[in-house]
């Protein structure tokens, strides 16, 4: 086993992080992207150190496949730029670099400082950046090219062992951002990684926090629940910590109001886990519908209406006006909510039309021609959308 050495106050020498090699850590260098191991060592070359850190490092070690990986360096963000011309600078307070390989995009941050706590903005050294980042699992840094896990926080050990641990002091994490709350509970329902009493006690009295953060922040993370294939244990975990509330209030209310309905919409989740498994790459509208389907349920005598032939297009627009409010702060595309609902009247037993496009599973998104010519060949359902 190998260490990373610094300095204390006095200038003598002190461990400050544990290196882990190749057969200790054990991640087949197949599993990394070529492109990324590229990044880090055009990075190198020019003189600058990079590592791939973060959820990447710690699926790694999980043995999973990541999805992403991201990269982190002492060049700045000019610096990064002028190396790759394949690139364009992002962010306003702190920026950030996005490299392209085609359809690919790899984050490229600096390291941060502590200066400001741990949401602050300036540049820092690797020392300081690390104690940045939320979880101890989430806190380590793969050189692909010496084949090298850095380990300052015993974020490796943490792993094995199955613990989630904050890196950041218990007292300031939450206060500083709120959703790390939310990253709390997925890593735990998703890594098998679990959380101490006092990390989720400290949650469940901190859930309030949550209330201030912009409906978009909230959006993005209940979309990663969406498509994350771990759904129910997620929400599950959310609603132990009530959080869950802040997420989607108004089904968290009818769950703690009616034991059936949370027994039918967690098991809606399962069955959105499944889809998440044989066909990842399915549209957000086709997901929603898991969301969404026992609420419409709940808005009128369906058996009734389709009985008396109500006008499908009256029943639409009305049930989209409750389903928009129902799924608030989030706020999805509106063509996926129009798809979602559109597909849950129909399970019901309401004949409404889909376009031809949706009835293919298709986004409704395409070029302004195609739509317009889509809209003159479907008369009924142009005057539906206009009526919205």
């Amino acid at each position: 086993m190998l260490y990373r050495y610094g300095k204390d106050k006095n200038g003598r020498p002190i461990k400050k992080a544990i290196i882990y090699t190749k057969e200790e850590h054990k991640i087949p260098l197949h599993k990394i992207d070529p492109d990324a191991i590229g990044v880090i060592r055009r990075l190198k070359d020019s003189g600058f150190s990079a590592y791939i850190v973060g959820g990447a490092v710690r699926d790694l070690i999980l043995g999973n496949n990541p999805k992403d990986f991201d990269i982190t360096t002492d060049a700045t963000p000019s610096k990064i730029k002028r190396i790759f011309r394949n690139s364009r600078i992002i962010g306003r307070r702190f920026r950030l670099v996005h490299v392209f390989f085609g359809p690919k995009i790899f984050e490229v941050s600096t390291f941060r400082s502590t200066a400001e706590g741990s949401i602050g903005n300036d540049f820092g050294s690797m020392d300081e950046d690390v104690m940045r980042r939320d979880f101890t699992l989430n806190a380590l840094y793969y050189d692909p090219l010496q084949e090298q896990v850095i380990d300052y926080v015993g974020g490796v050990r943490d792993i094995r062992k199955g613990e989630l641990k904050p890196v950041i002091p218990l007292d300031r994490i939450f206060v500083e951002d709120p959703v790390r709350m939310l990253r709390a509970v997925k890593y735990s329902a998703t890594t098998g990684c679990k959380m101490s009493w006092s990390l989720r006690h400290k949650i469940r009295k901190s859930a309030s926090l949550l209330s201030p953060v912009s409906p978009s922040r909230l959006t993005e993370e209940m979309l990663k629940i969406i498509n994350s294939g771990h759904a129910y244990d997620i929400v599950s975990e959310a609603l132990d910590t009530d959080l869950y509330m802040a997420l989607q209030p108004s089904a968290t209310e009818f769950m703690f109001s009616d034991k059936n309905f949370e027994k039918s919409y967690m098991q809606n989740l399962k069955r959105l886990d499944a889809l998440n498994v044989v066909e990842k790459e399915a549209r957000l509208g086709k997901k929603l519908v898991f969301l969404i389907k026992d609420f419409i349920l709940t808005l009128t005598d369906w058996k009734k209406e389709i009985e008396k032939k109500s006008s499908a297009g009256e029943l639409y627009v009305k049930t989209w006006d409750q389903c928009r409010h129902f799924v608030l702060p989030m706020n999805p595309q509106r063509t996926e909510l129009e798809y979602a609902i559109r597909s849950a009247l129909r399970e019901i037993g309401v004949n409404i039309r889909l376009p031809k496009s949706e009835a293919n599973g298709e986004s409704r998104e395409g070029p302004k021609k195609s739509r317009r010519r889509r809209r003159s060949r479907n008369p009924q359902i142009r005057e539906e959308s206009s009526a919205l």
